[in-house]
């Protein structure tokens, strides 16, 4: 996902909505959209029935194609790695 093509599929130009994303969400597009492929993931490593997947298969299906990038957005998001994050949501429901 690139803001020219989330602007293309909007309709909004990419300047407003850049100036969109900044000012009402207090983010920079990448953060954005990064943002919601780490609760993408974050739903996935929650998910009992998802325990076959390994971290890297899902930073792949979540839009990630960088591992060393995927870490750095899901730390920044939940202060976890992803593996610590789905060890803490497992040890939680039992």
């Amino acid at each position: 996902m690139t803001l020219q093509k989330l602007a293309s599929q909007t309709d909004i130009p990419e300047k407003e909505l850049s100036l969109l994303i900044n000012h009402h969400l207090g983010k920079h597009f990448f953060d954005f959209i990064n943002e919601y492929r780490v609760n993408e993931a974050k739903a996935i490593l929650e998910n009992p029935d998802a325990n076959q997947f390994t971290v890297l298969e899902i930073l792949y299906q979540v839009g990630f194609n960088s591992k060393s990038t995927f870490y750095t957005a899901f730390k920044k998001v939940t202060n976890k790695t992803p593996t610590q994050y789905r060890k803490e949501a497992f040890s939680s429901k039992n």
